[in-house]
């Protein structure tokens, strides 16, 4: 298991290179680890992956072993096309593993760091 770091804002290509460059180092001594950055331009963009719903959706993901979207959308009590948008949403923002019919959510915590720039 590992953690996502989210990143709202802010100088993402400076953010970016320096966990390349970190990550780099980190390597040539040998250092294995896991790791996964997500990166939002603004609030609303973050916001717009990350209603309500789909947070509920997650969470039951990493609480449970989920066989499919239809699976899921009947222990959430939700509409199958609803859940099904949320996963493909969730899964297009790397937050939503779905990989052999299954869904997963391999991650600890969601970390956010959210940029406030100041003109």
């Amino acid at each position: 298991m590992s953690d996502v770091k989210v990143t709202v804002g802010g100088e993402m290509e400076n953010d970016a290179s320096r966990r390349f460059i970190d990550a780099w180092h980190r390597a040539e001594h040998g250092e294995t680890f896991r790791e996964r950055h997500l990166a939002f331009e603004s609030w609303d963009a973050l916001a717009r992956v990350m209603t309500t719903r789909r947070m509920e959706l997650l969470r039951y993901v990493r609480q449970h072993e989920v066989g499919s979207i239809r699976a899921l959308a009947k222990a959430l009590g939700r509409d199958y096309s609803n859940v099904h948008a949320d996963v493909q949403a969730l899964t297009g923002a790397g937050l939503l593993d779905a990989t052999d019919g299954r869904l997963r959510a391999d991650y600890d915590a969601i970390e956010t760091r959210i940029a406030i720039l100041v003109p």
